[in-house]
């Protein structure tokens, strides 16, 4: 099939495997044997100067940089920031990943503390299985730790951006993992349900049909963010407009980790019309431009999702976009725009509505509403010292991670959990005693 930039050019071809070889390329894994973890921490940190150094299949390092920012869309500064990442990660995947083991176990059976009797960390499976998402380079951080942590490993890469997958697993094929310890597997629907099917364990990433189809199964799903903001009466807005902006709009708008709702105690107008006047002075540039912020999508699928919010949007008050989102480049492309609306209630429906651009629902909200309106937020950064609120929001089950203060929500650093640790997905102990 052919790979398009964002203006409908051809950029490559992606051939696609069938069923018979991932049927075989995941026996090949399942039959393979681990690396030693010592060749495995060595082979990952060679792997990530490879993918940053080198010339892989006619692509340096700048250019394949540019190629991503072309076919996907996303801004060149986000892509560059996405592939720090990746690089960051398979230098300290040994160390992140591990983060999950409890401390009551060790690494290895041959630790003395076995002598007496100890937990053992040690994996469920063998073979983990990877849908990635085509959106944004950086979630292909988080699936090297499994590497770390012994599995093998079969990419299925997004036919949108295929670039980055093929670069990461050509740079760990060079440093030293073999071809039956980390495959890339591009295919059609069909032979991509056999590839989790062959797996112990699988990551996918999509929308709520995706989560609702495999929450609490061996595959993992990675959904929408829905990620929050709460401005209660003890915090004067305008002493956090920077960081609730920024927020809103870092990396485009596309990541599960902005904010797309905001809610404050007490007339929400005042601050979503400030941040309709930040947003509207973002640039429309094209997504390889160094100082482009927002994202870009062919002008026929903006145009789609143009029409999807002025639809859903109906009976809430426009800041910003009110009157469309989508501003052509005049080569097939488009820029989608920021949009602020502003809610009546905290509960409204639109304020669980996300979409991969700088879109945000800005509600009233009162104590009175109780933790109810800030459920199901992968992100909710609270400015706030209520100890009795805190509590009450750590303890909420649906709200993955919280910031304290003036932190905003596209936070994140290697060795802390991003929607839990990939660890507790994968990763058992065992008692093990011996003489």
């Amino acid at each position: 099939m052919t790979v398009t930039d964002v203006a409908g050019a051809p950029v490559a071809e992606l051939s696609l495997v069938p069923k018979l070889f991932v049927t075989r390329a995941m026996d090949a894994l399942r039959k393979a044997r681990t690396l030693p973890a010592a060749e495995r921490t060595a082979a990952l940190a060679r792997a990530g100067r490879i993918f940053a150094e080198e010339t892989i299949d006619g692509l340096g390092f700048e250019e394949y940089q540019r190629t991503v920012a072309r076919v996907s869309g996303v801004p060149m500064g986000v892509v560059r920031a996405a592939t720090a990442a990746i690089i960051e990660a398979t230098e300290v995947a040994p160390v992140a990943a591990y983060q999950a083991r409890p401390v009551g176990a060790v690494d290895d059976w041959r630790a003395e503390e076995t002598r007496r009797g100890s937990a053992v960390w040690t994996r469920k499976g063998d073979v983990f299985a990877v849908h990635a998402a085509g959106n944004h380079p950086g979630p292909h951080s988080l699936w090297v730790e499994a590497l770390a942590m012994g599995y093998r490993v079969a990419v299925r890469p997004s036919r949108r951006e295929p670039f980055t997958p093929h670069r990461l697993i050509s740079a760990l094929r060079a440093a030293g993992f073999g071809t039956d310890q980390v495959v890339l597997l591009p295919t059609d629907y069909d032979a991509a349900d056999e590839i989790l099917r062959s797996a112990d364990y699988g990551l996918v990433y999509g929308g709520d049909e995706v989560v609702r189809k495999y929450e609490g199964t061996r595959v993992l799903p990675q959904g929408p963010g829905r990620s929050k903001m709460l401005v209660p009466a003890g915090a004067d807005w305008r002493d956090h407009l920077d960081t609730i902006v920024d927020s809103i709009a870092h990396q485009g708008g596309v990541a599960c980790i902005n904010a797309t709702t905001v809610l404050v105690e007490g007339d929400p107008a005042p601050l979503a019309q400030a941040i309709a006047e930040r947003l509207a002075t973002i640039p429309s540039l094209p997504p390889e431009d160094e100082k482009a912020v927002l994202a870009v999508q062919p002008a026929e699928g903006a145009r789609k999702l143009e029409a999807f919010l002025l639809a859903r949007a109906a009976g809430t008050t426009a800041h910003l976009g009110g009157d469309g989102i989508v501003e052509e480049l005049g080569d097939g492309s488009a820029v989608l725009r920021p949009a602020v609306h502003q809610l009546d209630r905290p509960d409204a429906e639109q304020a669980g509505i996300e979409l991969p651009f700088p879109c945000v629902w800005v509600a009233p909200w009162s104590p009175a509403d109780g933790i109810g309106p800030l459920r199901n937020s992968l992100v909710l950064t609270a400015f706030t010292d209520d100890e009795a609120l805190i509590d009450e929001l750590l303890a909420e089950p649906t709200i993955s991670n919280l910031y304290l203060g003036d932190h905003p929500t596209y936070w994140i650093r290697p060795g802390v959990p991003h929607d839990s640790y990939l660890g507790e997905f994968l990763m058992r102990t065992k008692t093990v005693i011996r003489d």
